[in-house]
């Protein structure tokens, strides 16, 4: 080994310490000056972040005024994935990113292709130094999430509009950075593809073909120069911008590799006789043929992207434009961003609804498919709720403005979306480990290769050295590595929203596709939460619509939830209900009436018992209906048994179709109900769920979802009130039911918006389809890395004399990135298969846990059932929900309405040590009379 040799070992040895120190060592940070109590600080996007380290105080907050200094994709946004936020960041303009730093600690951002980072360093508030990292930092709720506006934050009314202008800033930016790529592409194909014929047509084919002429390098180095510093300006810029912020990406390897080829051909074409007459070969063709290719990959590869974020772009051109507002008594068309809370508005056939409202009069079937997925349109009459971005189809409404600018549900769903792209999926942190350190180890890779072969390797070793390392920058692609998870999480949160699915994280899209147990509130979620008419059965010589009618003239002026069903039953049948006379009730027994001439008793047996009334046949099929989980109601007329009318929480129309779809994917189901043990069965065995936990207080819900994860199992929760929130909260993947409250929507992972269980399916299956497709993605990305980066190094030169030409190189590099990005395009084409049909089998009685059969939770140790039983009226309450309650010396008495309150508290005795499900009493709002 020659003193050369050992030079250039040295040299390599000392280049890859210095790449260490270069990417790894310590960063000074810029601290935040303070100005008018707010954190400010100034960062130029250039290539980088400079500062790429900000030093901010505790609980002060914060403005990040981004001066973007450059145009095109790679560093049009910025993404605090911790935060779950990101900011379009428009080229050559100034956008301004309000926080508010809760927590110390150390907390990562980085460009919308994760290729370039920053890091905002929080100290604690009681001292300067940098504390270690601790929980997340929180977005204060004073001011909103993200401001993408050109120098200020706009207020909550604009929010959504600065959306709309953000979102046309990134998509003129996508259309000018095509067209000049496409300029770029065209000169370098133009240019470069002479000078590779010629060389291809001599290595091949012999001098014989090629003209003398063709080969001269000064004729090379004229065709390639423009394409070195015109078609390749972007890469170049970009490359050694990123290398002058000591980080490093796709356009550094490039832009090394590429530099490297053209200036030792420019050393041989200006100086030749400084090298060995062995060496003296120019790599021109490389040069143009490797720009120009990666340039057309990076046209293919924006073009493909164009598409990913359509889901956004379509929900911000759902909203109306405008809104016929009556004011003063005439109507005026204003723009949709002025109108107010409580504008009435005019909305005509075939128009969109402007915002979130409350219809007055009129009667209509809207298409709500927009926002809750579903096909079907919807009608809606005076006092149903009307969602904002839907279309009115048939009918004229008058409605009443509710909700307004950024609080209305399209301006929620696009807020969610944008929060759910902008969050960090945890398979995504082992990429992001790999990036971290990928570009410098290929470049380390690359010096060690030239050192390895100019040492070791055949004549011409300089020249087999040079190639090779030039191949190693040229074939390594982190840019696919860093665009496998976004990409795919950007267009399946997409996907979600648009069938009615809101995705709050990327690690909830994740997370939902390693569930293997579902668990489901039972009120609102498997049921439709309110009671309906399920059953009339009729003695003899009484027909159904006779006692339907009679029995609903008794309850037509009750407001019990009971009464509304049997009278809301009656009108579903179209019978006309006649009015009722000579009212009388009988505490905690039911009611007497005159309709038509005829006496009418409608309430519990000992209610026809007290005046004589044989009640046997009647009490039997009562007690059917009881164990079905339904109330029963009995009803006499002249003095003769009439019949049973059964009233139920009925189960929504699709809960037995998603349930048995669920258990096709692999999933078991739970119903976890405040219910008694016996209706909880109920349900369970008519919609297919094998495991029930009953008679749940709403403090313990939680405690169930933790005992079955102690199970083992990775559980989903599905609810839709104020009770499940903490049960949200606990589970592994919190669903909430859109229909339901805010409380649990806050609390939940993922919101359905039609309030169907379908939503559950659909939401898991989109996991399983994003999770498999970003898998897909990483091996794209690593593939052409773990076998082209050996190739490229020359692992086979020695058995077989082959050596990876950095043109291959170059396409190979191509493609990875294209490949990713064409990959996760194709879950653009997924759609939610319809519900199967339930097989038709009757499968085992499922099991029940009840209260008495629970211990360890507070409350349940004495072993005795707790009731959710209104003592009057007998109707099944959620204790959660219950409109009432009393303590009772036997514990707390839970109540359908504040009239069975009421009527309990004017004679409690009454129902002291009555067992509950004993009471089937029905009681009307005239008894507190």
């Amino acid at each position: 080994m020659g003193i050369a040799d050992i030079t250039v070992i040295a040299i390599a040895a000392g280049l890859i310490a210095t790449l260490g120190w270069f990417f790894f060592g310590p960063r000074r940070a810029r601290s935040a000056r303070i100005e008018g109590g707010v954190q400010r600080v100034d960062v130029t996007v250039r290539g980088g972040y400079s500062p790429d380290v900000i030093r901010v105080r505790q609980g002060v907050p914060v403005e990040l005024v981004f001066d973007r200094q450059e145009s095109g994709e790679c560093t049009n946004r910025v993404v605090f994935p911790d935060l779950r936020v990101s900011a379009g960041l428009p080229a050559h303009q100034r956008t301004t990113v309000r926080l508010r730093p809760e927590q110390a600690g150390s907390y990562g951002f980085a460009c919308g292709m994760n290729m370039i980072h920053g890091t905002l360093v929080v100290d604690p508030a009681e001292e300067t130094g940098g504390g270690p990292p601790a929980a997340a930092l929180t977005v204060s709720a004073e001011t909103p999430p993200l401001s993408a506006d050109r120098e200020s934050t706009p207020d909550g009314g604009d929010e959504q509009a600065t959306a709309v202008e953000a979102e046309a800033a990134e998509a003129a930016e996508r259309r000018a950075e095509i067209a000049d790529l496409s300029r770029r592409v065209a000169v370098g194909t133009v240019l470069t593809l002479p000078v590779l014929f010629a060389v291809m047509a001599h290595e091949l084919f012999g001098a014989d073909w090629v003209p003398g002429w063709m080969l001269n390098h000064w004729l090379q180095l004229a065709l390639i120069t423009p394409v070195m510093f015109y078609t390749g300006w972007p890469v170049h810029r970009i490359g050694w911008l990123t290398l002058r912020h000591r980080g490093a990406d796709m356009n550094s390897l490039i832009t090394l590799g590429t530099s490297a080829a053209y200036g030792y051909s420019l050393l041989v074409t200006l100086a030749p006789r400084l090298l060995p007459e062995d060496v003296r070969e120019v790599y021109f063709e490389a040069v143009g043929v490797i720009l120009t290719l990666i340039l057309l990959g990076r046209l293919l590869e924006a073009r493909a992207k164009a598409g990913t974020g359509e889901a956004i772009r379509a929900l911000l051109g759902l909203q109306a434009r405008t809104a016929r507002v009556v004011r003063d008594g005439a109507e005026t068309e204003i723009p949709v961003g002025e109108v107010v809370v409580d504008d009435e508005i005019v909305i005509r056939p075939g128009e969109k609804i402007p915002v979130d409202a409350e219809v007055l009069s009129g009667s209509s079937a809207v298409d709500e498919s927009m926002v809750t997925g579903e096909p079907m349109p919807v009608t809606k009459r005076a006092g149903d709720g009307v969602i904002g971005a839907t279309v009115n189809t048939t009918g004229s409404l008058r409605v009443r403005a509710a909700k307004v600018g950024a609080d209305t549900m399209l301006a929620q769903i696009i807020r969610l979306v944008q929060q759910a792209q902008a969050s960090k999926a945890p398979i995504q942190r082992l990429a992001d480990a790999i990036s971290a350190y990928f570009v410098p180890a290929v470049i380390a890779v690359a010096v060690a290769t030239f050192a390895l072969w100019y040492t070791v390797g055949p004549s011409p070793a300089v020249t087999l050295a040079l190639v090779s390392a030039v191949a190693v920058l040229i074939i390594a692609c982190p840019c696919a590595l860093g665009l496998a998870t976004p990409l795919s999480v950007m267009v399946g949160t997409g996907k979600g929203a648009q069938a009615g699915i809101l995705i709050r994280s990327a690690e909830a899209l994740e997370t939902a596709h390693k569930l293997d147990t579902v668990v489901l509130d039972k009120t609102g979620t498997v049921t439709a939460g309110r009671p309906v008419l399920t059953d009339v059965h009729t003695a003899d010589g009484f027909s159904e619509d006779e006692v339907l009618r009679l029995v609903a003239a008794a309850e037509a002026d009750s407001e019990h939830p009971l009464a509304t069903a049997v009278t809301e039953g009656a009108r579903e049948r179209g019978l006309a209900v006649p009015a009722a006379s000579g009212f009388d009730s009988v505490t905690g027994k039911g009611v007497q009436a005159t309709v038509d001439g005829r006496a009418v008793l409608v309430g519990t047996a000992r209610l026809l018992a007290d005046v004589g009334i044989g009640t046997a046949d009647l009490t039997a099929i009562a007690d059917t209906f009881s164990a079905q989980g339904k109330t029963p109601i009995l009803a006499a007329v002249d003095g003769r048994p009439a019949g049973v009318l059964a009233v139920a929480d009925t189960v929504k129309d699709d809960s037995v179709q998603a349930i048995a779809a669920l258990h096709r994917l692999g999933l078991a189901t739970v119903i976890l109900t405040g219910d008694n043990a016996r209706t909880a069965a109920a349900i369970a065995a008519q919609v297919g769920v094998r495991r029930v936990l009953a008679e749940v207080l709403p403090e313990h819900k939680a405690d169930e979802i933790r005992r079955l994860q102690d199970e083992g199992r990775t559980v989903g929760m599905v609810g839709d009130g104020i009770n499940d929130a903490p049960a949200l909260a606990q589970a592994d993947v919190g669903l909430a039911i859109g229909t339901g409250t805010d409380v649990a929507i806050e609390a939940a992972d993922i919101t359905l918006i039609s309030g169907s269980l379908s939503g559950v399916v659909t939401a898991i299956r989109l996991s399983r389809a994003t999770m498999r497709n970003i898998k897909q993605n990483l091996f794209f990305a690593l593939v052409y890395n773990a076998v082209g980066i050996p190739l490229a190094a020359g692992a086979l030169y020695p058995l077989w004399g082959i050596r990876l030409s950095p043109i291959i190189a170059a396409a190979a590099m191509a493609l990875s990135s294209l490949s990713v990005v064409t990959n996760a395009s194709r879950l653009r084409r997924w759609h939610s298969a319809p519900l199967p049909e339930p097989e038709a089998e009757a499968g085992p009685q499922p099991t029940v846990e009840s209260a008495a059969d629970r211990t360890g939770y507070e409350g349940e140790g004495n072993g005795r059932t707790q009731t959710v039983t209104d003592p009057v009226c007998g109707m099944q309450v959620d204790p959660a929900t219950a409109p009432a309650q009393r303590d009772a010396f036997d514990g707390t008495l839970y109540f359908c309405s504040g009239h069975c309150a009421a009527t309990y508290d004017v004679d409690p005795g009454h129902y002291a040590g009555t067992p509950a499900e004993g009471v089937r009493t029905r009681r009307n709002k005239h008894e507190h009379h």
